[in-house]
């Protein structure tokens, strides 16, 4: 249980300082930070499972090719999730970006409720109306919906609901992902570096070593994750993930100063939500418990 704890803390702690990494890169064009962070990526996820002598589910993709067609789906959904985040950092809007996973636990319901058919409680209905308040205000304060924000959550919860029921682990899930998304990733690096505008080849050492590290910096915190999913209850996961999107709007408020004071009757409604959403799954563990 503990050690659950620490490696949840160390994911989402690790996810809350992307912001820091991603910004490092603000001169390199957002699709060469994508194409660098699916390569390298697939080669530290190859290592692994190399390492851990894990290819046996290879052979399921021949004999499933719907586990193929599945994941061809995610590996789209994850790229368009990596570079609206990758634009949004580098682009100044941090604060949006960590919108979209304040209101992701809301989203996943939502979902729940439209998709898979299943039966919201009251409470869930009214946290779900008190989060789609604060994005209504948003939407007025700014005169713009907040697409960075909602683009990310939706992502991240189709994303999400299709890897819940997928046939491979999240390694190997990663590596076909990442696998499939390559050759595109690759032909686009191989076309910038023979325009002349390969940030890898023209860059200094720091760029380059940056570029590299987008490989471990995005399986580090998934392995964390998973590994915590293992040991803890699911209502303690779901506590720890508010760690991330909080982090990463404290970085651009503090550290990046992003203007926040107009939005932020926008965002204590969504967080009034959460707590909502909360509290309610909460009580209902204890009293699952007791009785």
């Amino acid at each position: 249980m503990n050690r659950g704890i620490a490696y949840a803390l160390a994911a989402y702690l690790l996810w809350g300082v992307f912001p820091v990494y991603f910004k490092a890169l603000q001169q390199v064009a957002p699709l060469q930070i994508l194409g660098h962070r699916i390569v390298w990526s697939l080669a530290v996820c190859a290592a692994l499972l190399l390492l851990l002598r894990r290819l046996e589910w290879l052979g399921r993709l021949r004999r499933q090719p719907r586990v193929l067609l599945w994941f061809t789906a995610t590996s789209v959904l994850v790229a368009v999730n990596w570079l609206v985040y990758i634009w949004a950092i580098n682009s100044g809007r941090v604060i949006d970006a960590s919108l979209g996973y304040f209101i992701n636990p809301l989203v996943n319901v939502l979902i729940a409720a439209v998709v898979l058919r299943e039966r919201l409680r009251p409470v869930q209905w009214l946290a779900v109306a008190i989060a789609g308040s604060g994005v209504l205000w948003l939407t007025w304060q700014a005169a713009a919906v907040p697409w960075v924000g909602l683009v990310l959550a939706l992502t991240w919860s189709v994303y999400g609901l299709l890897r819940k029921t997928a046939a491979l682990g999240p390694i190997e899930g990663l590596t076909l992902e990442t696998l499939l998304l390559a050759p595109l990733a690759a032909g686009y690096l191989l076309w910038s570096s023979a325009a002349g505008s390969s940030a890898f080849a023209e860059g200094d050492t720091t760029t380059r070593l940056l570029l590299l590290a987008a490989g471990p910096v995005t399986a580090a915190p998934l392995l964390l994750f998973a590994a915590a999913a293992r040991r803890l209850p699911f209502s303690t996961l779901g506590l720890a993930q508010y760690v991330s999107p909080s982090l990463q709007l404290l970085i651009g408020v503090w550290l990046y100063h992003e203007p926040f004071a107009a939005r932020a009757p926008g965002y204590a409604l969504i967080w009034i939500a959460l707590a909502v959403f909360s509290l309610e799954g909460a009580v209902r563990a204890w009293r699952s418990r007791a009785s």
